[in-house]
């Protein structure tokens, strides 16, 4: 679409927009994990799993000692994980259904089954 000043809120844009063999950048939500450790996060390797070990899934040293007194910014920690705003770039639309305003992408495409994505032209150019 190259005319977009036309649009006003409520209408609807349909998928003929696109055409077969076109690139696409796809924007969504991807799936939160909620609060995941180390080892789920930032793929830490754990300690050992045997024995008599009791630090299969912990981070290990997070600092030095009395030099710095504090943990270093950008510390990869335990926390929050997903739930964020993922752009995945150039994509290859494999088929468009004009009738059944459907759009058909070969790729990953971010998000749970049945959530909001936005579709729009790449910026790339092709592969």
């Amino acid at each position: 679409m190259e005319d977009d000043s036309a649009l006003k809120p409520g209408d609807e844009i349909r998928t003929d927009i696109f055409k077969k063999g076109d690139r696409v950048d796809v924007c969504g939500l991807c799936k939160g994990r909620g609060f995941a450790g180390g080892v789920k996060r930032h793929h830490f390797a754990g300690g050992p799993g045997t024995h008599g070990s009791n630090f299969h899934r912990r981070p290990g040293s997070i600092g030095a000692s009395a030099d710095p007194s504090e943990v270093v910014k950008g510390k990869r920690l335990p926390g929050h994980m997903g739930n964020t705003s993922v752009t995945i770039q150039n994509l290859e639309v494999v088929d468009v259904v004009p009738e059944k305003n459907l759009l058909v992408i070969r790729g990953a495409v971010p998000g749970a089954n049945g959530g909001m994505i936005m579709v729009k032209h790449t910026m790339k150019g092709a592969r």
